[in-house]
């Protein structure tokens, strides 16, 4: 779960960016810029803290799943080194305690994945947010009625001087500077999943036999 935090917002921005009608592109007095996306979002103040206290949070996650993990790949080898030595009635067993572990692992993983996601969203979303509020304000301060993004494939060339990456990236930092952001990201239910989710390492740790 190794998973990152630009590169959700990335896909997501790019959805905002180039969602104007192309039909615009066409009349006179259309003034149009673009961005890259990703270099925003690798540049946006708080994106590395986010990504940080993601790291940190999904520790845990990561190692039950490594020892789950371990612990089948042991199971199996040991089957392959008795498998001369167990009667098939044995065998069949093991084998079908074998396939119910895998099962338990495969269910546990997408939980902790989904668990992940939805952690990893809400910490994004606050950056995201100033993000459309200074690409939203530059448009309109400059009277901009199209702002394309160039990480979604939309442009194949372009006047560097319509590039408004360096500005928004400006705009990100001074607001930020005055007070206006806040990367704690307003974790408050989503750090009580991951306060949960802990917890259910804990005790599936704690159970005999698992």
């Amino acid at each position: 779960m190794a998973h990152r935090c630009p590169a959700l917002a990335t896909a997501a921005l790019a959805c905002l960016a180039a969602a104007s009608p192309s039909g615009l592109v066409a009349e006179q007095d259309t003034k149009v810029g673009y961005i890259n996306s990703a270099e925003i979002l690798a540049n946006a103040p708080g994106a590395q803290e986010a990504q940080e206290q993601f790291d940190q949070e999904m520790q845990d996650s990561q190692a039950e799943l490594q020892r789950m993990e371990a612990d089948l790949q042991n199971r199996d080898e040991e089957l392959q080194r008795q498998s001369l030595t167990l009667s098939p009635e044995a065998r069949t067993a093991r084998e079908q305690q074998l396939q119910g572990m895998q099962q338990d692992y495969n269910a546990r993983f997408q939980e902790l994945q989904a668990l992940a996601e939805r952690r990893r969203a809400e910490l994004v979303q606050p950056i995201m947010d100033r993000v459309t509020q200074v690409i939203e304000e530059l448009r309109e301060e400059l009277g901009y009625s199209l702002i394309l993004d160039s990480t979604a494939g939309s442009i194949i060339a372009a006047d560097p001087e319509l590039d408004l990456t360096a500005e928004v990236i400006a705009r990100l930092e001074a607001l930020d500077d005055e007070g206006g952001g806040d990367g704690e990201g307003g974790a408050g239910e989503l750090r009580a999943d991951h306060e949960r989710m802990a917890d259910d390492v804990s005790e599936r740790d704690s159970t005999p036999g698992s």
